[in-house]
């Protein structure tokens, strides 16, 4: 995706198994972040400083939205274990991931692996992709995004 890309019409199922097309959130302004694994400490780091900040996003405009290619039923429980209050959508095919190019080869101790690479998409409320945060790092980068934002370097 590049800036300037609209929102893909794309539907994935949510944290309680609806589907959610990405197309309903034309009109809000978008943070899309793509994150590897419920429950694991990058992830949750991260999960839970979006979760702190949400209000904070909220009063600026901002819906907030993980991906990860776990299951809705994962993600029910990574929500309740860490009381998040935004949507978790499941892209177990990897189809978003794909489309993002999030879904890359990685290596660890030595051996190669996919999977997802941390990133988050901002849109604005016309649907337009407006910033990429391409390998973010998981506890500082929702702080860092708000202060951005607030300093008006998006949107």
């Amino acid at each position: 995706m590049q800036i300037g890309d609209r929102l893909p019409l794309i539907s994935l199922p949510d944290d309680r198994g609806t589907m959610v097309d990405l197309s309903n959130y034309k009109g809000k302004k978008l943070i899309l972040y793509f994150y590897p694994k419920d429950n694991t400490p990058g992830c949750t780091n991260e999960a839970v400083a979006f979760e702190y900040e949400r209000s904070k996003f909220e009063e600026l405009g901002y819906t907030i939205v993980g991906v990860s290619p776990d299951s809705p039923e994962s993600h029910a429980k990574f929500k309740d274990k860490y009381a998040l209050g935004f949507t978790l959508l499941s892209d177990e095919e990897k189809k978003l991931c794909e489309m993002y190019g999030v879904w890359v080869s990685k290596r660890m101790y030595g051996k190669s692996y996919m999977g997802v690479q941390r990133s988050t998409f901002i849109y604005d409320e016309h649907g337009t992709l407006a910033k990429v945060y391409p390998k973010v790092k998981p506890a500082d980068h929702p702080v860092e995004l708000l202060e951005e934002i607030k300093r008006g370097k998006i949107g």
